[in-house]
């Protein structure tokens, strides 16, 4: 069987993690640690065997974990981003917390009253009262907390780009502010339900409280999420969280630049090009619409490797891809089979929206909206513009000095797979063309780009990272003769352009 059916790996995994719980509960039951024995007949009841139940069940269950690790890997990811996982787990915490508090008032209350009779002396009515009234408070809160919320998205979305407001919704702050005043409110619900009166009264003086004291907790988080949504509309405050983001991916994806073989592998690839125009290409067709969110590049190759053909990829990383057109292509003579077609789509997760986890150039493309709305006419804000330029040159700065995947992968001499796959170039055509193009007149716009580029300039010695910059100063040169009127502000920018060439300049000489 071939490495390449994902979806047969996947089935093998979930039956190894079932296969490794009942191996597990087996040797729980062979333990005598709950009351359905096995007979010995059959199993033997020593320590020993028991031991190898746990560990061959482990055993199993990890290594079905592994085999379906890429599906819980991503499904864990959009769990963690999404609005109402944080919330849900608070909530469920305090559905616990008040159950076991309850428990303890069961087993020792009548201990707690007799020695501090001043702070938890409280009758049922009147903690019944409490508790109310603080459940109804929580929920007005947690109203508020809402509608600053949606305040907060909207003011978003229309000053800087709607792209960003996924950042807003899996900011863990807003998340636990949300799952504190719910859990505090499902809490006071469930300590309000075990109040008794009547001939056997019973008020869980210690779970009341408590809930007292989350209430001057809940205040005091209410002051602080306040106090975070003034700072997270801020685009000092946003900026830096798309860059941090964005930093994350290159460093998880491109290694430090080294030495290596990459040019001379590129080259053999080219060499290699010509004679692929000759082949017939069979289209695989993509089961589903959608942005490329990640793809798993190792099993492209395997797939590759174990069915003897060539792979060249439509789409790249954040494309976004319509069903039943060519997701892949094949070099083969005859058409693909289903188990190929079924596993280089399952090499491919595609979703709904972009993400930053493998899409560097999704930060990029969130910094270049916020600029280009605020070159808009209607918002006409070049500070922000400038901002942007400024984060766009440290994200560009560290992505020059990171060794850029080739896009051609081999099995020994032979070419398997023509991948596409992020460079430089692509990157900063993406970070400064749309730009430039809204930045025509502005002069402080125009000015902070070439000091950009004379930045990464001094870092990277790489032949084609420079020319890629000494085509965008000319594209900039040539921006200046069109639209600056002012002589002054020509003399200015020419000074600046002479300075970026003699330093992309000098760069090509130390090379």
């Amino acid at each position: 069987m071939a490495m390449g059916s994902g979806t047969t790996m996947k089935m093998i995994g979930i039956g190894l993690m079932v296969i490794g719980l009942g191996l597990a509960l087996w040797g729980y039951q062979l333990s005598g640690s709950i009351g359905l024995q096995i007979p010995q007949a059959v199993t033997g009841s020593d320590t020993e065997k028991a031991m190898t139940f746990y560990i061959t069940g482990a055993v199993s269950f990890l290594l079905g974990i592994y085999l379906i690790s890429r599906t819980l890997i991503l499904f864990w990811s959009n769990l963690r981003s999404s609005f109402w996982f944080l919330p849900f787990l608070i909530v469920l915490s305090s559905v616990v917390y008040a159950v076991v508090l309850i428990q303890v008032d069961y087993a020792g209350g009548d201990r707690w009253l007799a020695q501090w009779p001043r702070i938890f002396g409280v009758g049922a009515d009147g903690a019944r009262d409490m508790l109310s009234t603080l459940a109804g408070s929580m929920m007005s809160v947690m109203g508020i907390t809402f509608s600053m919320t949606l305040l907060a998205l909207t003011l978003a979305s229309s000053q800087y780009t709607s792209r960003i407001l996924r950042n807003f919704m899996s900011s863990h702050v807003t998340q636990v502010t949300l799952g504190t005043f719910s859990g505090i409110f499902v809490y006071c619900l469930i300590v309000m339900h075990a109040i008794r009166t009547g001939d056997a009264p019973f008020v869980p003086i210690l779970s009341v409280f408590l809930a007292f004291i989350l209430v001057f907790a809940g205040i005091a988080i209410l002051i602080f999420f306040i106090h975070h949504i003034a700072l997270s509309i801020q685009v000092s405050s946003i900026l830096p969280s798309v860059v941090e983001e964005t930093n994350a991916s290159i460093d998880r994806l491109f290694p430090e630049k080294e030495e290596s073989n990459a040019n001379k592998a590129e080259d053999k690839g080219n060499e290699q090009l010509a004679s692929l125009d000759e082949r017939t290409w069979y289209a695989v067709p993509a089961q589903k619409s959608g942005y490329i969110v990640s793809i798993d590049h190792d099993a492209i190759l395997s797939l590759a490797q174990d069915k003897r053909i060539l792979v060249r990829m439509e789409y790249g990383i954040g494309s976004f891809v319509v069903q039943d057109t060519a997701l892949v292509s094949l070099a083969l003579t005859y058409h693909p089979d289903q188990e190929t077609i079924v596993a280089l789509n399952e090499a491919y997760s595609i979703g709904r929206h972009r993400t930053a986890e493998q899409d560097p150039a999704f930060g990029i493309r969130q910094i270049v909206d916020m600029a280009l709305k605020a070159l808009s006419p209607g918002v006409n804000d070049t500070s922000t513009a400038v901002m942007c330029v400024d984060y766009l040159t440290a994200i560009l700065t560290r992505l020059a000095c990171r060794q850029l995947p080739s896009s051609h992968r081999y099995e020994e001499e032979t070419l398997r797979v023509i991948a596409i796959v992020p460079t430089f170039e692509g990157m900063l055509a993406e970070s400064f063309d749309q730009i430039r193009g809204s930045s025509a007149g502005n002069f402080a716009i125009m000015a902070r780009m070439l000091g950009a580029i004379g930045t990464i300039a001094n870092i990277t010695v790489s032949p084609s990272h420079l020319h890629a910059l000494d085509e965008q100063v000319q594209y900039i040169s040539d921006l200046v003769d069109r639209s600056i009127e002012s002589e002054h502000d020509q003399d200015q920018l020419e000074k600046r352009l002479s300075e970026v060439r003699e330093a992309l300049k000098a760069a090509f000489l130390a090379r």
